[in-house]
């Protein structure tokens, strides 16, 4: 069964290029990202790991911690870094999993229930394995995406929907289309015109059931 939003997200414990963790410990009180790939040394893969390194700031100040993950061992995701390093031109200093039995794999539902790897696989053979999840504090799935392995996933997009995630969060709000920090936000339909008023001051009723605040977080 696939994950959905709002599950606590598999616990589970394994080698990563920083060492052993236990999942739920190593995410404490923080956010988290977990982001999967088919296979080291590809190359859609080292252009994503190498954005995910650029914004190594953006994630610290958001308080979310991000790990990687794939299907090969720790000590080629460790040489694989090196690339990784040398395209983005910023340091991989977060961890990746080494998830050869697919254990961890299978438990988020990135492949299906039968998928093995044969000998002298390729990328293909571990094409589903693709996906990211945004993890909350309270350790249960908050939003997921998966990519087909031709499209390299928006981390910009990612880290928009995390300051949704976490402005919704903290406020009690909803985000329209295309939403950015600072810009306005949704008041959900169960809250009244009267606790909306209490709550945010002046909104925009745009109709009975959509009406538009300035963003709280901003």
């Amino acid at each position: 069964m696939s994950l959905r939003i709002n599950q606590t997200v598999p616990d589970f414990e394994a080698e990563t290029t920083d060492g052993t963790i236990r999942f739920h410990d190593w995410i404490g009180d923080s956010w988290a990202i977990l982001f999967s790939h088919p296979k080291d040394f590809t190359p859609v893969c080292t252009t994503e790991f190498g954005a995910v390194a650029q914004l190594a700031d953006e994630w610290e100040r958001r308080g979310v911690k991000v790990i990687g993950i794939s299907v090969d061992d720790a000590d080629s995701h460790r040489r694989w870094k090196g690339d990784i390093e040398t395209f983005g031109g910023a340091k991989a200093g977060f961890p990746i999993i080494a998830d050869e039995d697919l254990k961890i794999s299978k438990a988020y539902d990135m492949l299906p229930e039968d998928a093995y790897l044969p000998d002298g696989r390729t990328p293909n053979d571990t094409a589903t394995v693709r996906s990211v999840y945004v993890i909350g504090p309270d350790k249960q799935l908050k939003l997921s995406m998966t990519y087909p392995m031709n499209v390299g996933r928006n981390f910009a997009e990612v880290l928009r929907a995390v300051d949704a995630l976490q402005a919704a969060a903290k406020h009690g709000i909803a985000m329209p289309a295309n939403w950015e920090r600072g810009q306005d936000v949704v008041i959900p339909a169960t809250v009244s015109d009267e606790d909306a008023k209490a709550k945010f001051g002046q909104f925009t009723t745009h109709f009975p059931y959509l009406r538009t605040t300035a963003d709280p977080s901003a």
